[in-house]
Formats: structure tokens, C-alpha cells, sequence
């Protein structure tokens, strides 16, 4: 056993150092040799994927036919689908109805009052959650109308209003699906992990290449992207329906379809509320992200005070993303913890009391605001604005701790990431796929690293190593942060009630905050570049590593903490040789969560100038070029599944050895 282990810890440090020795002295070494292509990859050996991926797309495009219809017809008739609700949600609360179009146009009937709006959210909110819910909620769209920022909130609104319940049906009827037929569910897997981990403006680009510029391209990419969490939720949550149930349901004579609508779906509800509120907050996410291809709303709001560097605006966009975003969270676990309605509970009239009253009010709304035109729109001059404040905040930091801020600033980079980026973009990239392949492999099995030998070599052909180096150095050193911050906070949080509690709040908080939110402080406080990319990775990124140690923490048995105090172990013992070793594998799939998050906000942070891969989707998609965006794309979600499938291997290696230990 301990000849094993010796021989295991020889063997990864004589890994390491000889990829110091060839990262430091790489170059000189393939000069000395003639082999100078095994540190930078040959232009000619390169596949030029993009390329084929661009004339593909177009051919698809422009030249497909199935039967007596083009592809591009196909396109035609989704965004006609789509774009029927879409314009009618939109004219019913932001832009109102008229006869005609452009300057020709004749107002019919104005767009819904604010009034009925946040009443109407506030009713539901009461209904689903109660009181506290509802001030919740009117307080959130309250602060949206007197912060000026109403009608970009109501375009968000509607996106999303689009958009879940397509991502919600589509997802659960593939759910269904693939619950039913197993042949479809392994299929769907693969497909279901790569969409997950690509990143979020790879899915922009495609789509804006096969529907255009405008809401419609940025719908279509939302529905994409919030589907999979309901696809994977349903199929779990059909398959955790207890036997019993459904064997009660075959008794009393249910047919296969009747089973499935009168049994399982009502029994796996509360699973599938779950999956509705993940493509709720991912629907949000990407409808932000989306405003750069032409969704409008609040995202676009903070893009410009992004581009403006306006920071007043900038923080009250963020915060209004932020309170819509804790608004429809709620509501959406609100709805999930509720029971079945009673029908027997009173007359129609009774029940609906509330949905009724709320119609009186938008009826009587349209006469009121032509009579009281601030009803209507919410004067300019009523408005609040705290952006001369954030203003002064952010110049008296840049006053008086410029100097503490640029001292961290250069530290960190002359100590930390310039010698880890030099590092790692000093690894030949020979060296590379041979190391990808071992790593895999000693850790997972030799199917692991063949995979992980296929998916770098996919890199290396695309001509992406030194962006894919760039991407692993800022995501590294991120979570490293991110872990030595947030496991200790973690710990000390699992063992105090009081302490889980207030840190438990603030996680589920910071969750429900987009990722764009993250980007508003950083670009304030420290300008562009790869500290401040740091940064946003980090404080996207810490939830994960802080929620699962904590969790780890508290999930250990407390026979065996008793056992170990009995031993006389101190505190500190209790922690390092008890309760850490016990919560590792709930530690370990923190990490995996932390990287998962670290490489998806990246590419967010490509708009504060990093030069990873997420600034080659970036470009790909200022410049429409899709199949650069793809195979950038492609690249980073391959980065995020070897990952994921080396932790999970670990975590799977330390659970075996704990129970076989035990």
C-alpha cells in the first residue's frame, strides 16, 4: 500500500517537473533538435474547421431544400411562431397597438398602464407565496418604474414570458421522451452535457447567422440554451416516482398515456418546478446576454454603460436585472412549494377573486391613464437616480485607494498571473496532448484519456492552443482563488447554525444575479484586463466551492464526530482528520462546479479585453462569422468536459477508497 502510493506521488512529480523542464526550456530544446514544430503547431497541418462550419452553414442557408421547401423556409416559420406572442406581449406593455407600420402608423390603443402591472405581479406573488412574497415583488417592480428603468424591464419581461414556456415544453416533452425510450436517452446525453458546457455566446452565433439581427435570433438562442436543465430534470424526476405509485396506477387500470398524465407527471411536480426555475434564471441570463444581437431591454442598458463607462447607470441597470431576477425566482419557488389547488374550495367567482379584480383594474387602467397621463408614463420627473452617487463612490475609491488598488493590481500580476500565463503558454503542444491524455487516463481509465487526447487534439488542429493556454491559466488561477476563499468559509459555515443561515442567504442571492451584473463593479474599480477578469471569475464563481464544503461539513455523521472526540481529538484535529476527509467528495464536486462556472463566466469577461477563447467568440460574433464562433466555442466546451470528467472520476476514486477504507 504505501510502496503504491510512493510510486503514485514518483510518477505525477516526474510529470510535473518534466513539463517545467520542457515549458522553460521548450523552444531552446526544438531549436536544438530541428524539431521547432512540436512547440508551435505548423499553419499547414491546421484543419481550417471554421471554414468548412461557415460553408456548411451557408449552404444550409441558402441552398438546402427538404421536398418542395428550402431550410431558410423553416427559419421563416419559427421566428413567424415565435414572433406572433412575442409582438402582441410586447405592443400589450411596452410599444402599445397601432394600425400600419412606421411613420404611417395610427395609435389604436396605448400600452398597459405600470399600474396594473405591478398589481397584477403583486396578486400573483400573494396568491403563490403570501404577504411577504408580495411586498417582495411589488417592492422589486417598484423599484424598476422609479428608477427610469420600466420599459427596457418590460422588453426583458416579455423575452422571458416567450421564452420559458417554449424552453419548458420543449424540455419536458424531450424529458418525456427520453424517459420512455432508452435509445433516445443515451443518445441525448452527450448531447445534453455539450450544450451545457458551451458557452453562452456560442450560441449566439450560429443563430445569428441563420435568423439575423433582432429579438427573434436572440429568442431562438434563448430557448436553446435555458432547455436543457428541464430535459435532464424531467427524465430524473419520471424515473424517482416511487414503484409503488405506479404499480397503484397500473391496479386501477390506467393505460400508458393515462399512467404517465394522471400519475407520474403529477407526482414528479415538484422536481419538474425545479427544472421550470433553472430555465427561468437561464432564461434571464440569456436574454441579457442577447441584447448584443438586438433583444434590447436591460442588458442593453448595461452593455452601454458598459461601452460609456457610466457608472451611476451602469450599477442601477445591474440592480434592476438583479430584483427582476430575485423577483421571478421567487415566484418560480413559490409556485413549486405550493400544494394542489382544492377544487372544492368555493365557487369559481371565489377562487378567482383576485384574477378578476385584476382585470377590473387593467380595464378601468385605459380611460384612467388617458385622463392622468402619469398613470400612463411614469413621469421623468418623478423618476430617482442614485448615479450621481455611485459616481462619487467610485471616484472617491479611485482618489484615495488608487495607489492600494494598483499595489494589488501589480503584485498579483507580476507574482502570480504573468509567471502561470508564461508558464503554461511555454508547454509545447506535443507535450500538451501526451499530458491531456496521462492525466485523463491515470485518473479516469484509458477511455477517459482517449477522449481527453481527442478533445485537445480538436484544439490543437483548430489552431487554438495559446487562446485554449490563456483560457486554463485565468480559469486556474480563479478557482484556486475561489477554492482557498471559499472552502474555509464553507467550513466554519457548516459547523455554526446562525453562520450556515446568513451565508446560505447571501449564496442564494449572489445566484440569482446574471453573470453580466458581475462585469459592473470590476470595469468601475479596476479597468480592463486579466486581473479584472480575475476578479469577475472569482466573485461568479466562489458560490459553488463556499455552498458544498459547508454542506460536506454538515452531512458528516455525528457518531463519527463523536467517535473522534471520544479519541480526544482536538478541534483543529476534528476538522483536519475527521470531518475534511469525510466531506472531500462533497468538496471535490464543489471544485467541479466551480470550474464549470469559472469557464462559462469567462467568456462573459471577454468583454473586459482577456485574449482567451472567449474573446475568439467574442470576435466571431461582433464579425458574424460563425464557424469561428463554433469551433472557439466547441473548444471551450470541450476544456469544460475534460474537466468535469477528471473530477468526477476523483470524486468516484476517493468514495470507493473511503468505503473500502471504511
Amino acid at each position: 500500500m504505501i510502496r503504491g502510493r510512493a510510486a503514485s506521488w514518483a510518477f505525477w512529480l516526474g510529470l510535473a517537473g518534466i513539463t517545467a523542464v520542457l515549458s522553460l526550456n521548450g523552444k531552446e530544446i526544438a531549436q536544438a533538435t530541428g524539431w521547432s514544430w512540436l512547440t508551435k503547431y505548423p499553419q499547414a497541418w491546421q484543419l481550417h474547421l471554421d471554414r468548412q462550419i461557415s460553408a456548411a452553414l451557408k449552404w444550409l442557408l441558402e441552398e438546402a431544400t427538404f421536398g418542395p421547401f428550402q431550410f431558410r423556409d423553416f427559419t421563416r416559420l419559427l421566428s413567424a411562431l415565435i414572433e406572433a406572442p412575442y409582438t402582441l406581449l410586447r405592443n400589450l406593455v411596452v410599444d402599445g397597438f397601432a394600425w400600419g407600420r412606421g411613420q404611417q402608423a395610427v395609435p389604436i390603443l396605448p400600452p398597459m398602464a405600470w399600474l396594473p402591472v405591478i398589481l397584477g405581479f403583486g396578486l400573483l406573488a400573494l396568491r403563490l407565496g403570501g404577504a411577504r412574497l408580495a411586498v417582495l415583488v411589488t417592492a422589486a417592480f417598484l423599484y424598476l418604474l422609479l428608477f427610469g428603468l420600466w420599459q427596457s424591464a418590460m422588453v426583458t419581461l416579455v423575452s422571458v414570458v416567450i421564452a420559458v414556456p417554449l424552453g419548458v415544453l420543449g424540455g419536458a416533452a424531450l424529458g418525456i421522451l427520453a424517459f420512455r425510450v432508452r435509445w433516445i436517452d443515451r443518445a441525448l446525453r452527450p448531447v445534453l452535457d455539450l450544450m451545457q458546457t458551451v458557452p453562452v455566446f456560442a450560441y449566439l452565433v450560429p443563430i445569428l447567422f441563420l435568423f439575423g439581427f433582432g429579438p427573434m435570433a436572440a429568442l431562438v438562442a434563448t430557448v436553446i440554451y435555458a432547455m436543457p436543465p428541464m430535459v435532464r430534470i424531467t427524465t430524473i424526476g419520471l424515473r424517482g416516482v416511487p414503484e409503488e405509485v405506479v404499480e397503484a396506477g397500473r391496479m386501477a387500470g390506467c393505460t400508458r398515456r393515462q399512467l404517465l398524465w394522471k400519475v407520474q407527471l403529477p407526482s414528479a411536480r415538484r422536481m419538474m418546478m425545479v427544472g421550470v426555475n433553472q430555465v427561468i434564471m437561464l432564461t434571464l441570463n440569456m436574454v441579457i446576454i442577447a441584447s448584443m444581437i438586438g433583444a434590447g431591454g436591460l442588458g442593453y442598458d448595461v452593455l452601454t454603460a458598459l461601452r460609456k463607462l457610466d457608472v451611476g447607470r451602469g450599477v442601477e441597470a445591474g440592480f434592476g436585472i438583479v430584483v427582476l431576477a430575485i423577483a421571478l425566482d421567487k415566484l418560480s419557488q413559490a409556485a413549486a412549494n405550493r400544494g394542489p389547488r382544492d377544487p372544492s374550495g368555493g365557487s369559481w367567482l371565489h377562487r378567482h377573486r383576485g384574477l378578476l379584480a385584476w382585470a377590473a383594474v387593467v380595464v378601468a387602467s385605459y380611460p384612467l391613464a388617458m385622463a392622468i397621463p402619469a398613470l400612463a408614463v411614469y413621469p421623468v420627473g418623478w423618476q430617482l437616480s442614485t448615479g450621481g452617487f455611485w459616481s462619487a463612490v467610485v471616484s472617491w475609491i479611485n482618489l484615495n485607494l488608487y495607489d492600494q488598488i494598483e499595489a494589488v493590481k501589480v503584485a498579483a500580476l507580476t507574482w502570480v498571473l504573468v509567471p502561470v500565463k508564461s508558464f503554461l503558454l511555454g508547454i509545447p503542444w506535443a507535450w500538451g496532448l501526451v499530458l491531456a491524455g496521462t492525466i485523463a487516463g491515470g485518473i479516469g481509465g484509458w477511455r477517459l484519456g482517449v477522449m481527453a487526447v481527442l478533445m485537445t487534439g480538436f484544439i490543437i488542429t483548430a489552431g487554438l492552443w495559446p487562446e485554449a493556454m490563456i483560457t486554463i491559466y485565468l480559469c486556474g488561477v480563479s478557482v484556486v482563488i475561489a477554492m482557498l476563499i471559499g472552502v474555509p468559509i464553507g467550513i466554519l459555515a457548516g459547523q455554526n447554525d446562525r453562520a450556515y443561515g446568513v451565508v446560505t442567504l447571501i449564496l442564494d442571492t449572489l445566484q440569482t444575479l446574471p453573470s453580466f451584473v458581475y462585469l459592473i463593479p470590476v470595469v468601475m474599480l479596476f479597468k480592463v484586463g486579466d486581473f479584472s477578469a480575475m476578479i469577475a471569475v472569482v466573485m461568479y464563481a466562489i458560490v459553488p466551492a463556499i455552498r458544498y464544503a459547508a454542506v460536506g461539513i454538515r452531512e458528516v455523521d455525528p457518531q463519527l464526530v463523536e467517535a473522534g472526540i471520544v479519541s480526544g481529538c482536538t478541534r483543529g484535529q476534528l476538522i483536519r482528520k475527521v470531518k475534511l476527509p469525510l466531506a472531500m467528495p462533497s468538496i471535490l464536486l464543489g471544485l467541479n462546479q466551480t470550474i464549470m462556472l469559472a469557464i462559462s463566466m469567462l467568456v462573459i469577461t471577454a468583454l473586459v479585453g482577456t485574449r482567451d477563447l472567449g474573446q475568439e467568440v467574442y470576435i466571431a460574433l461582433t464579425k458574424a462569422n460563425a464557424g469561428k464562433g463554433i469551433v472557439a466555442g466547441l473548444a471551450v466546451a470541450f476544456i469544460a468536459m475534460m474537466s468535469d470528467r477528471i473530477i468526477t472520476a476523483a470524486i468516484a476514486r476517493r468514495t470507493a477508497a473511503r468505503e473500502t477504507h471504511a
